[in-house]
Order: structure tokens, then C-alpha cells, then sequence
């Protein structure tokens, strides 16, 4: 995909609601970190689409994993604040440590505020986190491919699912059942070759509802962004504030933002 494919795409994607997401021209780059695509369009528009109910929802923590470059976790908190939605807390996690560089600078050069934290997946946070998010937003690596490809450095990273392309998002579903609160709510990005039936029906077994928010086809692929929230009929999970635990993340900073390492 081109740069000029990208803004023209988001300009399709915003249209109508320039101050509610991030625009292009503002979002960092770098050769190593995942540039906003068709997917992470879709993920937006399916946000869009919900931001009535999240604005009425009242979140007060919402998470990205595999932030990239901080497109969308940006257009989360803009789309929010623009609805009059304040006190939320953003976090955003992503392995790749320029990843979470080039996000700190989108969510500056938006105005906007989020933590930041390189880990993988949510490595370091669980007890920390457990329970507590209310809004879990992902597009993860699924294109399917060989599994040595999964977790190598640099931007590879960001597509290579493995197997059918389900080899991080399994991993991501058991985190997200953990730190999920009880009335939380997650949205996924998936391939048709990540067989999202299966996923939906896995979730359902562990209590969740879904439905699909944006179904898109583009030339290379069939995109799908699924909703996800925990089943009235399902057991109540105990929530815990574990804010003060102790966590095996080392801490610096960089500006305005709290960018974290996590092992």
C-alpha cells in the first residue's frame, strides 16, 4: 500500500468526523513500525460506528495491544474527548520499542495521552491490570505464516501470525479474558483464514457474546472487526485492584508520556 492509498482511505474513513479520529499526516512513521492500512481503518470505523455506545459505556480504562504507530489507540481518545468523555485512562502496549516510540509522538502531535508500554502482548501488567479494562482494542499479526516468523524483530512482527494466522491472537484471547472487566468490552481484527466462526465460538464457551462490527473486503484480503462482551449468563469475575502490586517492569520516561519495559 502506498502513503497516498493510506491518507486517501483515511480521508474515507473520517469523513464527516475529522476531529473524532486521527489523521495521517499527524501519525509518526518509521521503516520499522506498521503504518496504518486497511485493517487499521476498519478497526477505526468499527469504533466509530460504536462511539455512541462507548460514550454512553463511561469507560474509565482503555487498552490497545500491538499499538504500532499509535493510530488507533489515538483515534480512540480523540473520538471520546471530542463526545465530551473525560477522566478515561489510555494504555497501549507493543513489543517493538520503536513502535512505542513512534506512537508516544502521534498521541503528541494529536494532544492527547495514553501509557505507554513495550512488552509482549501484556507480559509485566496482569496483576496489575486484572479485571480492569473496560474498552480492549487489537489487530493483532494474522497473516498466516511459517511459524519461525512469529515474535522476530523489527516490523515483521506486526503481520506474522503463524499457523492460519492464530497463533498470537489465541494468545491474546486468554490475556484479554484476564484483564477484561466484567463489563468490559473487546474488539478484534481478523482474517477470514483465522477462521473468526472458531474464535467467536471459543469466547462463547468462556462466557462471551459477539458480533461482527465491520465486515470489509479489500483486494488481498477479507477483513472482519468482532466484538466481544462478557455473557449476563456467565459467572461474575472477580475484579481486583492490584494498582500497588509489584511489578517486574523497569520504568523511564519519555516526554508527557510514562513509557514502560516490561519482561
Amino acid at each position: 500500500m502506498t502513503k497516498e492509498h493510506d491518507e486517501a482511505n483515511n480521508a474515507l474513513v473520517c469523513s464527516g468526523n475529522s476531529s473524532r479520529c486521527a489523521q495521517i499526516r499527524l501519525v509518526a512513521s518509521d521503516p520499522e513500525v506498521y503504518e496504518p492500512c486497511d485493517d487499521s481503518f476498519a478497526l477505526v470505523d468499527a469504533l466509530l460506528a460504536e462511539r455512541a455506545n462507548l460514550v454512553e459505556f463511561k469507560p474509565n480504562l482503555c487498552m490497545e495491544i500491538g499499538c504500532g504507530s499509535g493510530y488507533v489507540i489515538t483515534s480512540l481518545a480523540i473520538m471520546l474527548a471530542s463526545q465530551g468523555r473525560t477522566g478515561v485512562h489510555y494504555m497501549a502496549t507493543d513489543l517493538n520499542e520503536v513502535a512505542a516510540q513512534v506512537t508516544c509522538k502521534t498521541l503528541e502531535a494529536h494532544g492527547v495521552h495514553a501509557e505507554i508500554v513495550c512488552t509482549d502482548i501484556a507480559s509485566g501488567l496482569d496483576r496489575r491490570l486484572v479485571g480492569m479494562v473496560d474498552v480492549m482494542v487489537v489487530n493483532p499479526p494474522y497473516v498466516p505464516t511459517p511459524e519461525e516468523e512469529v515474535g522476530c524483530h523489527g516490523i515483521a512482527a506486526s503481520w506474522a501470525g503463524g499457523e492460519h494466522g492464530r497463533r498470537v491472537i489465541d494468545r491474546i484471547l486468554l490475556v484479554v479474558q484476564h484483564l477484561l472487566s466484567i463489563r468490559g468490552w473487546f474488539y478484534l481484527v481478523t482474517l477470514t483464514a483465522n477462521n473468526p466462526l472458531e474464535i467467536c465460538l471459543m469466547m462463547r464457551e468462556k462466557g462471551y457474546e459477539s458480533r461482527i462490527i465491520v465486515q470489509r473486503s479489500t483486494e488481498e484480503e477479507s477483513l472482519h472487526v468482532l466484538k466481544f462482551w462478557r455473557s449476563k449468563d456467565s459467572p461474575p469475575q472477580r475484579e481486583s485492584n492490584t494498582a500497588n502490586a509489584s511489578s517486574d517492569s523497569s520504568y523511564f520516561t519519555l516526554p508527557r508520556w510514562a513509557f514502560w519495559r516490561g519482561r
